[in-house]
């Protein structure tokens, strides 16, 4: 029994009594801070539990991607683009290559810091237009890609084809670590919306001409047709057939694993 209730039920001539007169009022406001304490810890219980609640009952993650292959060779086709894999050089790493779509797509690789071009996973879109009637052919990117830290080498690079497969056009859109185009310096030049040292020289194979943007970028248009005019203009190539534009990323090292993201691409016109 509380001591107020023993006061109560005490006779009242009790003396202690007189005492305890004087408390009820202080007792009561105590027990008031006690209900208003409780009160407050129960609330702020059921606010944790509703924040537990609520991150518990978070959307899932965003679903796995509709395509992904480790396979040195793996391809995959929807929407008029193809996409490779594209592990074509020696001594290359483990390498996976993903896609939540042709235009969302991306790799994860792991090639040692060692030379040598490893790979040039990338998305394609074929043209199949002489020059003279490209019309108004773009391209347009925006990426992700690995700007620090040791043992990364590659480029985020266009690779546009005629096609014989005697000439192609490269467009470096960024570089990072020891990576250098083919051939010699030609000159600088600001041709298909963009500013370039241009690079002209043979893989034995075919005629590479090597676009490298003055500064790095992780997004943009290009213009197709102002690139490829501007070869022919020049006497590099003649009318020839604009085939595959490609964009991709040619890996030379990404040691210990790193993810190359294409947000968006498209080729258009």
């Amino acid at each position: 029994m509380s001591d107020v209730a023993r006061a109560i039920s005490r006779p009242q001539s009790s003396p202690r009594l007189l005492r305890l007169s004087r408390r009820p009022s202080r007792q009561r406001r105590a027990d008031k801070e006690v209900i208003v304490l409780r009160t407050a810890r129960l609330t702020i219980g059921a606010f944790a539990l509703a924040v537990v609640l609520t991150v518990t009952a978070a959307p899932a993650p965003v679903q796995a991607a509709v395509w992904s292959s480790s396979d040195r060779w793996g391809t995959w086709s929807s929407g008029g683009y193809t996409l490779y894999n594209n592990i074509w050089g020696s001594g290359y790493g483990p390498q996976t290559i993903w896609a939540n779509s042709p235009s969302n797509w991306g790799v994860w690789a792991d090639h040692p810091n060692t030379g040598g071009i490893k790979a040039y996973p990338n998305a394609t879109r074929y043209i199949g237009r002489r020059v003279s009637a490209l019309g108004n052919v773009t391209s347009s990117f925006n990426v992700t890609v690995p700007t620090s830290g040791s043992g990364i080498a590659y480029t985020t690079a266009y690779d546009i084809w005629t096609t014989d497969h005697g000439h192609e056009i490269m467009l470096w859109m960024n570089k990072y670590g020891p990576v250098g185009p083919l051939g010699s310096f030609q000159v600088r030049a600001s041709v298909g919306g963009h500013s370039w040292d241009i690079y002209r020289g043979s893989n034995g194979s075919n005629q590479v001409y090597s676009f490298i943007r003055t500064s790095n970028t992780n997004s943009g248009t290009v213009d197709i047709r102002g690139i490829a005019t501007w070869i022919r203009d020049r006497g590099w190539f003649g009318d020839v057939t604009i085939g595959d534009v490609q964009l991709g990323y040619e890996i030379t090292s990404s040691a210990g694993g790193r993810d190359f993201v294409t947000n968006s691409f498209s080729v258009s016109g």
